[in-house]
């Protein structure tokens, strides 16, 4: 539970331009609000307002969004922060609704102890989420790029599909990358020309693009946690993702809360006769699909793996049921490898 020290937290609602506090005592009663500039001053401004209450513990919403310069100026001033999950409202036909109710209900959350957790750190942590983001947008307008030139190829003109509709993707993109318009085609075929070139250089930027920042991340992953490239189905981008979504140690309280984080703790769907579990659509879904990627390259490679898959089948197992409890097992599996040999990281 926060503030049990002081007696007294600090909630702030953040927003993009300005952020509200209100310091709440322990037993839920507000005794001030302030907004601020969502700026260095402000953020001084804040602290000033705190220490005058004498309180060194935050309840903040959204510390990895609109909140983290607050977070990070308060982290390097010695103050404790918790992350709170956004306040329950009550229904809109209650009535009120302003920045100064949110604060406060942060901050009664927080003194509750309901939905909170510790802010994910920042450095090198925060290097790598940048970069597997951007990897991703990369990634994104790649596969768009190819679906647009391959509706282009159906549709053009026969004099231009004729010649690239069997090529395969690599040699497509670089025959289309590579065209050139002529003073002898129809505005249609030059239209198209243009189109298929300009299409096919977006696509190959974008590929190099990830891959450039694809080296970048395996980079950072070996230096945070190179123990996690040691294991099966695990490359440098979904170490990555791990390592985003646990953070640092301590964290996350233990390995079943890992698994809920990642979606993949087990939850009880029985009906009559039938006993079975199936999976959370809850938590990190990009946590969870990096569960799912080593898994299926286990299933292929890892004999383990593989015998153990049998041997749940043998017993009536689905495929699917097969897959949730080896993620779940994974999971586990990770989270105490991140736990025993990750390199700690910085916090701000």
């Amino acid at each position: 539970m926060v503030a049990e020290s002081s007696g007294v937290v600090v909630g702030v609602d953040t927003h993009k331009h300005t952020h509200t506090a209100a310091a709440v005592s322990s037993t839920g009663a507000v005794i001030d609000h302030l907004t601020v500039s969502a700026d260095r001053r402000g953020y001084r401004r804040l602290i000033d307002f705190a220490e005058r209450h004498g309180v060194a513990e935050w309840a903040i919403e959204g510390t990895g969004s609109f909140g983290a310069g607050l977070t990070t100026a308060l982290l390097e001033n010695g103050h404790k922060v918790v992350e709170v999950d956004r306040p329950e409202r009550p229904a809109r036909r209650a009535g009120a609704k302003s920045d100064e109710i949110d604060a406060v209900r942060a901050a009664r959350q927080a003194l509750a102890g309901i939905g909170v957790s510790e802010p994910r750190c920042r450095g090198d942590r925060e290097a790598i989420r940048v970069l597997l983001t951007t990897r991703a947008q990369a990634i994104e307008f790649r596969t768009r790029a190819i679906a647009a030139l391959h509706a282009m190829v159906t549709s053009a003109p026969e004099s231009i599909r004729d010649r690239l509709r069997t090529m395969s993707l690599g040699e497509l993109l670089h025959a289309c990358a590579a065209m050139r318009g002529s003073s002898r085609q129809s505005s249609e075929e030059f239209a198209t020309t243009t189109s298929l070139r300009a299409t096919a250089r977006r696509a190959l930027a974008c590929e190099a693009e990830a891959a450039e920042l694809a080296e970048q991340i395996a980079l950072l992953v070996r230096r945070v946690a190179p123990q996690l490239l040691e294991q099966t189905g695990v490359g440098p981008v979904v170490a990555a993702q791990l390592i985003i979504s646990w953070s640092h140690p301590g964290r996350v309280r233990s390995e079943a809360a890992f698994a809920k984080l990642a979606g993949v703790a087990p939850i009880e769907a029985s009906s009559g006769t039938v006993t079975r579990h199936r999976l959370s659509r809850l938590g990190d879904r990009q946590l969870n699909r990096a569960l799912h990627t080593i898994v299926l390259v286990r299933m292929r490679q890892d004999p383990r793996t593989q015998q153990y898959a049998a041997r749940r089948l043998s017993e009536g197992k689905s495929v699917r049921e097969v897959k949730r409890c080896l993620k779940r097992y994974v999971a586990r599996q990770l989270f105490r490898e991140l736990e025993a040999t990750a390199t700690p990281l910085d916090r701000t």
